[in-house]
């Protein structure tokens, strides 16, 4: 029995030990047959991020995909669904992994769960933009507010009482006027803070697909990421659709939100040679970057995109829209997270 239990405590952590190696595997490696399917890669995700980015926004010419209809309310739900289970399943546990991997050393990346620790801070410091941004354009339209109001209240010294009551007048539409416009602005805010989560973990997982060197583990990658991609463009399209953005700036974010994976990707390729996933300097990098886009994601899908358009007086007055609202967040959600089953 005791020599039993000995040869149990000698093989168990041998063979535990062997699963986590931190060195690269040879066995599956073709470097011609990877490349082609990197490049595969970069024209797919290309397009299909493109298609994806494009479509809200072209679809602002069709009436029913109007900001102020309500069908445009389901798709954003969709879209926030998207962009909620990638922070939450794809990039959150990437993190996790990257940061607790054996091949870091025990202390102190084994003593501190820092992949939540840095998605918590990510997710404040979200907050703190978000918040003093939004307060310097109201501040900024209050001033405004204010102005008008001094030349109102010049009118209303003159001697005809229709020319105080059109003063009165136009007061208050200034100061729906300065509401839309601080409204369209933080819409502005979102999207840019929203697709800077979305390039850094986007540009993560280009430079790992494209230093690979196993075909094996880039074919799934290639149909998955290519979806992943579609999906989060419908996001981020949704987000710029409402912030009303010139054709100049609509075309630059779509375009960067488009090159960023397959840049990634071209960038992998090149440092293939010299580049170890499993390198203590790589994780670490991977980990922190994977950790601070989890935390931007996360907040910008329940703060700005969902409980802003749940808690809206159109969605509430609406059941239809709200359980429509609901079922597309759901159906957003689990399309994305079934993803994770390859990506």
């Amino acid at each position: 029995m005791k020599n039993l239990l000995l040869v149990i405590l000698i093989i168990l952590p041998a063979s535990v030990l062997g699963d986590c190696t931190c060195e690269p595997e040879d066995d599956d490696r073709n470097k011609t047959l990877a490349l082609k399917y990197k490049l595969a890669a970069i024209a797919s995700i290309l397009v299909a991020s493109a298609i994806g980015v494009c479509l809200p926004v072209a679809g602002k010419r069709v009436p029913a995909l109007s900001p102020e209809r309500g069908f445009f309310f389901i798709v954003k739900a969709f879209a926030a669904g998207v962009i909620l289970s990638t922070g939450f399943i794809h990039v959150l546990p990437d993190a996790f992994e990257s940061l607790m991997s054996p091949c870091l050393s025990e202390h102190p990346w084994g003593d501190f769960p820092f992949a939540g620790f840095i998605a918590m801070l990510s997710a404040m410091g979200t907050l703190m933009v978000d918040t003093y941004a939004t307060s310097y354009y109201q501040r900024r339209a209050g001033g405004k507010t204010a102005a008008m109001g001094g030349a109102d209240e010049e009118e209303a010294v003159v001697p005809f009482h229709t020319h105080a009551t059109h003063g009165h007048a136009h007061g208050s539409l200034s100061l729906e006027l300065d509401s839309g416009e601080t409204e369209l602005l933080r819409h502005r805010v979102i999207s840019q803070v929203l697709e800077l989560g979305i390039i850094v973990h986007s540009v993560i997982i280009g430079i790992a697909l494209g230093a690979s060197e196993s075909p094996k583990t880039i074919r799934p990658l290639l149909a998955a990421l290519t979806f992943h991609q579609f999906f989060e463009g419908i996001g981020l399209g949704g987000c710029i659709t409402q912030a009303r953005f010139n054709a100049r700036a609509v075309t630059i974010m779509a375009l960067f939100f488009s090159i960023t994976t397959p840049t990634g990707i071209a960038v992998g390729i090149g440092i293939s040679n010299f580049y170890s996933e499993t390198s203590p300097t790589a994780l670490i990098v991977e980990g922190v970057f994977n950790a601070a886009s989890a935390g931007i994601l996360i907040y910008m899908a329940l703060v700005d995109l969902l409980a802003a358009d749940f808690m809206s007086p159109k969605l509430q007055s609406n059941g239809k829209l709200q359980l429509g609202a609901n079922v597309s967040l759901l159906i957003g959600a689990g399309c994305m997270s079934l993803l994770a089953k390859w990506a």
